[in-house]
């Protein structure tokens, strides 16, 4: 069993993995010996905190052991993942890996004999999705009936919140008035829709006025973030996506929490106000990447 995007994953196992994450939340101590003598390769082709964090502290209180590989460092830059991978994976018990593509994730699923867990890539994030619901039924005290906005670019994060959200009965609308195209994915979109906990709009007013979580993400993608190869596209963004800020004003009246995957750019996506403010949940979400990271691991290692 991998972990590639939640579209593969059942209703059932979503809610196995978020219930389980509060439980080791509450008592870690509990499985301090879970996965004694285990190995996770944790391999990373672009940036990391929390991914590379929650991970490797998940790995280290559970009794077991990440190996960080960075992927310009290793052989994967100059043979076929296949091969790299069937070798790693006769050598460790998991692969989590950090990919530019997703076709590379499911290659490497494909040729792997141990569990692969997508730590990121281009359409799903679903290791954030899976912290983000567990914060959902933290505040919320369940997840069936809650209603969360995400107000931003339709991105990976994005696509990983509608799966999970309509698999697990949390009403989603989605305000993205920019899209990134390689994140598109038709058939995701078509399957949420049809639960009828899916909507889309613009009239972000509205749809922010009656949620119980707003959430925001970046409007650039990290690795083009201080690119300078990027700046035209960023200030295109910047100039489209300003009337979409999470600020004091846009907040006005709600009691929404606060929700952001991180990293954050303040003064863009979000206002450094509203980051400090009383609603925000914006670092349990991002502590709860560690309870989650743990479960994740105890499902796909037994």
């Amino acid at each position: 069993m991998h972990l590639l995007t939640l579209k593969d994953w059942a209703p059932k196992q979503i809610e196995e993995v978020i219930n389980r994450s509060i439980a080791i939340k509450k008592n870690p101590a509990k499985y301090r010996t879970a996965l004694r003598d285990k190995s996770l390769a944790m391999i990373f082709q672009k940036t990391s905190t929390r991914t590379r964090v929650s991970f490797e502290v998940a790995m280290t209180q559970l009794c077991g052991h990440a190996l960080y590989l960075d992927w310009r460092t290793t052989n994967l830059v100059l043979a076929d993942i296949r091969d790299e991978t069937g070798y790693l994976s006769r050598n460790v018990d998991c692969i989590m890996a950090r990919l530019f593509k997703h076709a590379d994730l499911k290659a490497m699923a494909e040729a792997s004999r141990v569990p692969v867990i997508n730590g990121c890539d281009e359409r799903y994030h679903p290791c954030q999705a899976l912290a983000d619901l567990m914060t959902v039924k933290e505040k919320k005290g369940k997840l069936k009936g809650a209603k969360l906005v995400y107000l931003g670019v339709h991105n990976n994060v994005c696509n990983s919140l509608i799966v999970g959200c309509t698999k697990t009965g949390v009403e989603i609308t989605t305000v993205t008035p920019m899209k990134n195209k390689p994140a598109i994915d038709k058939e995701l979109l078509k399957v949420a829709r049809k639960t009828g906990l899916h909507h889309s709009t613009l009239d972000f007013k509205r749809a922010v006025k009656d949620a119980d979580f707003v959430y925001t993400d970046t409007w650039v993608d990290m690795e083009f973030f201080l690119d300078p190869k990027f700046k035209e596209e960023k200030e295109k963004r910047t100039k489209l996506m300003m009337p979409y800020q999470i600020n004091k004003k846009l907040m006005k009246g709600s009691k929404a929490y606060v929700m952001h995957d991180m990293p954050i750019h303040r003064g863009y996506e979000i206002s450094g106000d509203v980051i400090k403010s009383p609603r925000s949940v914006i670092y349990q979400q991002s502590e709860n990447r560690l309870h989650t990271a743990k479960a994740v691991l105890l499902k796909l290692l037994g």
